[in-house]
């Protein structure tokens, strides 16, 4: 990535930074998915400087790179954040500093309790079929390993473009899990289409960071 645009959102009394964050990262994710290089992968990706901020944990910048500066102008953040103008500082497109180091940013897949709920009693059908102990007794060992659906990681609530297209009339709202990985080097990978590294069965995609 050598070029990159920095997003500064700017909350006010009426509109929380929380909020700002869904509203402004919706567009982005929009506009990544219009320009996306396949089904699955954006050559387009996003960071966070401010991630891990004690006043919010994403902060209030995001910063979108690219491999080439024809690629972030026809992005064209400017029309995306139009209807945000009042509440977001878009800076011009510049070249990455050299002296940046690396860093990647993936989405982390976090169970929910009704998940969680369902793989436990699942696990303790299985369990009772080979032990022949009753199902209930099986759970009640199993809460021992019982994984939580708390997690500390900062999240946006997002719709996802590829489901809204799919299925119209279904809600496809869900919160993204954002977490940072330090790297020692730059790391060649894909990008999905909300700028994070795709990480199914694919290397590590690294951003710089500064």
């Amino acid at each position: 990535m050598n070029y990159y645009q920095d997003v500064t959102l700017l909350p006010d009394d009426d509109i929380a930074l929380g909020f700002l964050w869904q509203k402004i990262y919706q567009q982005v994710h929009i506009a990544l998915a219009e320009q996306k290089v396949n089904e699955q992968h954006s050559a387009i990706a996003v960071s966070f400087p401010g991630y891990g901020n004690k006043g919010f944990p994403l902060g209030n910048k995001l910063r979108v790179l690219a491999k080439e500066q024809a690629q972030l102008e026809k992005l064209n953040l400017t029309g995306f954040l139009s209807r945000f103008e009042d509440y977001t500082h878009l800076k011009s497109i510049q070249p990455v500093p050299e002296s940046a180091t690396h860093i990647a940013f993936v989405r982390k897949r976090v169970k929910g309790q009704a998940r969680i709920e369902k793989d436990m009693l699942a696990k303790a059908q299985r369990w009772a079929e080979k032990s022949g102990q009753t199902v209930e007794t099986c759970l009640q060992q199993l809460e021992k390993s019982k994984p939580s659906a708390d997690s500390k990681l900062p999240f946006i609530w997002v719709e996802s473009q590829e489901t809204k297209s799919r299925t119209p009339s279904s809600s496809a709202k869900f919160p993204l899990f954002i977490e940072r990985i330090e790297l020692q080097e730059a790391s060649q990978g894909f990008f999905n289409c909300y700028g994070l590294s795709a990480t199914r069965g694919e290397q590590i995609a690294s951003v710089p960071h500064f």
